[in-house]
């Protein structure tokens, strides 16, 4: 029998755009209470009040400004039912081109917000012997793809977490969902190609999976689901038959032949959403 989330009490990272905005919307329709936090606050605050949903400030590469969010959210809706850990960042390039500047920021937003935001959500939640936590990856966290070595590296890590933290909760009450969805349609994705057998997902697609992966306690969810099978299929083949499938469809070139002139302006806010120690200007996009 599918959960109700009617009445929950659920938290977004990164939920001012993209995915976060739409599962926000999604939950909100499933009559869920949802605050949503964004390093724009004046984008969270539009998104909210669009959806009937509370905005509040969070830069996730801020510990303590983050356990505040968390703080925030039930102060003023109620202890937190659902966190969803979605804030991310996806530069493109050349490994041997990214700055040690820029892995430090993809391992702090991507990586280390996401065990942050886990570790706070369990503290709260393995007490009431209830929770849900779900935290998006990406199908990158599954293999590596050319053009985005450090951000596969991210993905890998939050895929690698929720598989240890799964391990430790069983029993607690507290569920974990691990989102690994393909090329999403979001700003994040501006300027990637196509390729045969990796086409695009709407946010709303995404939206609608997680909301089907909370009603129905799954712990993988891929988006779109083929995934699921050919991740498997391809992890069954020795390793250059694998490869040269993934060749022959081009998925090797679709983060690495990314046109840069069109993701300039997001390159540059992204890379300007630095860690609060090293903070410059602008915000941090989510997706």
């Amino acid at each position: 029998m599918a959960r109700s989330l009617a009445g929950k009490v659920v938290a977004i990272t990164g939920g001012g755009r993209g995915i976060g905005a739409a599962t926000a919307a999604a939950l909100v329709r499933e009559g869920a209470k949802v605050g949503i936090g964004d390093l724009d606050l004046e984008v969270a605050e539009r998104t909210a009040k669009e959806l009937g949903a509370e905005a509040f400030p969070l830069d996730v590469t801020d510990r303590a400004g983050f356990t505040k969010f968390l703080e925030e959210v039930e102060g003023r809706l109620g202890p937190i039912d659902i966190l969803v850990n979605n804030a991310g960042i996806m530069p493109l390039g050349r490994f041997e081109d990214e700055s040690d500047r820029s892995t430090s920021h993809l391992l702090e937003i991507n990586l280390h917000g996401v065990i942050h935001g886990t570790r706070e959500a369990i503290k709260r939640m393995r007490p009431r012997k209830s929770g849900h936590i779900v935290n998006i990856a990406s199908a990158a966290g599954k293999a590596g793809f050319p053009g985005a070595a450090t951000y596969c590296a991210t993905k890998h890590g939050v895929v690698g977490l929720s598989e240890a933290v799964r391990a430790e909760l069983r029993g607690s009450g507290v569920d974990i969902t691990v989102v690994m969805p393909a090329v999403v349609r979001t700003e994040l994705a501006t300027g990637l190609k196509e390729a045969r057998f990796f086409k695009p997902v709407e946010v709303t697609d995404v939206a609608e999976a997680i909301v089907k992966g909370l009603q129905k306690n799954k712990f993988e969810v891929y988006v779109p689901a083929s995934l699921n099978a050919m991740n498997r299929f391809t992890r069954l083949l020795p390793r250059p038959a694998a490869e040269w499938i993934v060749r022959a469809l081009k998925g090797d070139q679709i983060l690495l032949d990314a046109e840069h002139a069109a993701r300039k302006d997001y390159e540059a806010r992204a890379a300007a959403s630095a860690p609060s120690s090293d903070k410059t200007a602008d915000p941090e996009t989510a997706g």
